[in-house]
């Protein structure tokens, strides 16, 4: 009988100490099984950059463009209905001259008279999008 009070005293001090260990490890990690990373410091991007090409951004200059900043552009009239060119000057990041001008086709660094050449797809109950073609130097008149 002995022996059976002694197993059931280890085994009750086994189910707390496994208590103790859960929930201690769980409130340190914040509730996650397997802690965040941590992100390398030098490759976190300046404020109010963005990835290329993600929404709301600058073509020209990959500006983080807020609620009502526009990028600068002229649209022409469609050829054959469904898609039609556009000319891409920039946003006022970059038309100001606080960041650099760049190609995102060919790489280079734009002067303030030259655009960006892209390609407006319209899409019915869908917002448009805009394919860059290139720059006024790498898509411009052919010589």
């Amino acid at each position: 009988m002995a022996l059976y009070l002694e197993v059931l005293a280890l085994v009750v001090a086994g189910i707390i100490l496994l208590w103790f260990g859960y929930t201690l490890f769980f409130t340190l990690s914040g509730g996650r099984v397997f802690p965040k990373k941590h992100k390398r410091p030098g490759k976190k991007r300046p404020k109010g950059e963005a990835l290329p090409g993600s929404p709301q951004t600058c073509p020209v200059c990959s500006a983080r463009l807020d609620d009502g900043e526009l990028v600068k552009s002229s649209a022409f009239p469609s050829f054959n209905g469904k898609d039609r060119l556009m000319h891409l000057r920039g946003c006022v990041y970059c038309l100001e001259g606080g960041r650099p001008r760049i190609c995102p086709v060919c790489g280079a660094r734009l002067k303030n008279n030259e655009i960006l050449i892209a390609r407006i797809f319209e899409r019915p109950r869908r917002r448009s999008h805009v394919h860059v073609l290139g720059c006024s130097r790498c898509r411009g008149p052919k010589s």
